[in-house]
């Protein structure tokens, strides 16, 4: 099992009541799968009870950042985007959103947002941008749109008159109820203007055997797992009034993809897509 070098944060625990390793963090959980070193011993449990009803889930993990990186640079290469609001950004990792942006484009500004201690934490240490960008960070929940647009940190750093590209990577299957989720993205959507983009994904069960599907279903009624699946009608709902860019809401391995052979539905079991408000 690998070991965490977590020791800083467990030695002052004060630091921030939020930060409990007996409480599992779905950032600290990814970073286990995508095999980093940022978790705690309740994380690698969490991820390894979901990988044994799920043995795929670490493909889903990879497949997932490199779904990031495509859209990244469709957004910042074809589409012209130069401002990103990143929504639950979990841990640094290789080709962070202003890594991938700011390589295209230097001038690339990024806010990110989290409400995990430990991601706020690397994130103020490690992502750094390039000079001629920016990045920033708000402490805030995906929750509470309003605390988010209303941060001294995006007002200072993203100028929403120009078009934004919300990213919600990961982190809308977090909000269990579907009515309260797609107002969070509307309200995310009406405070940025024509010409912005959402990129969203979200798990689901649509690929996956009928005793698989059947065993998330007792583990979500037993609290063993936190990730809410969605339909693919269901999730393609937080991008009404928006122009779908090809190929639409498919799973994240067949956006664009950079090569022939990739995972399949089953090993990802997350949709994505990419939208355009006009």
């Amino acid at each position: 099992m690998p070991t965490s070098d977590l020791s800083h944060h467990q030695d002052h625990p004060q630091q921030d009541p939020r930060l409990d390793a007996n409480v599992v963090s779905p950032a600290r959980r990814w970073n286990y799968w995508l095999g980093g070193k940022d978790h705690f011993q309740v994380d690698r449990d969490s991820g390894d009870r979901i990988a044994g009803a799920y043995p795929a889930i670490r493909i889903a993990a990879q497949e997932g950042r490199a779904f990031h990186n495509r859209t990244i640079r469709f957004l910042a290469r074809e589409a012209g985007i130069r401002q990103f609001l990143d929504i639950g950004t979990g841990l640094p990792a290789p080709d962070n959103t202003h890594e991938v942006a700011q390589a295209i484009t230097p001038q690339a500004r990024v806010v990110y947002v989290d409400n995990d201690p430990m991601v706020l934490a690397h994130a103020r240490a490690l992502m750094i941008g390039s000079p001629e960008g920016a990045t920033n960070y708000i402490d805030a929940d995906l929750n509470d749109p309003v605390a988010i647009l209303e941060a001294a940190e995006l007002d200072t750093t993203l100028d929403l008159r120009e078009p934004v590209a919300i990213l919600l990577y990961a982190v809308l299957h977090f909000i269990r109820d579907d009515e309260h989720a797609r107002k969070v993205v509307a309200d995310l959507l009406a405070a940025v203007p024509a010409g912005s983009y959402l990129v969203a994904t979200n798990s689901t069960k649509d690929f996956v055997p009928p005793q698989i599907a059947a065993m998330y279903e007792q583990m979500l009624a037993k609290g063993l797992v936190d990730a809410w699946p969605r339909d693919s009608a269901t999730f393609g709902r937080f991008f009404d009034g928006l122009q779908l860019i090809e190929p639409g809401v498919v799973p994240i391995s067949e956006w664009r993809p950079a090569t022939a052979e990739h995972a399949s539905p089953a090993e990802v079991s997350m949709y994505g897509a990419v939208g355009l408000k006009q």
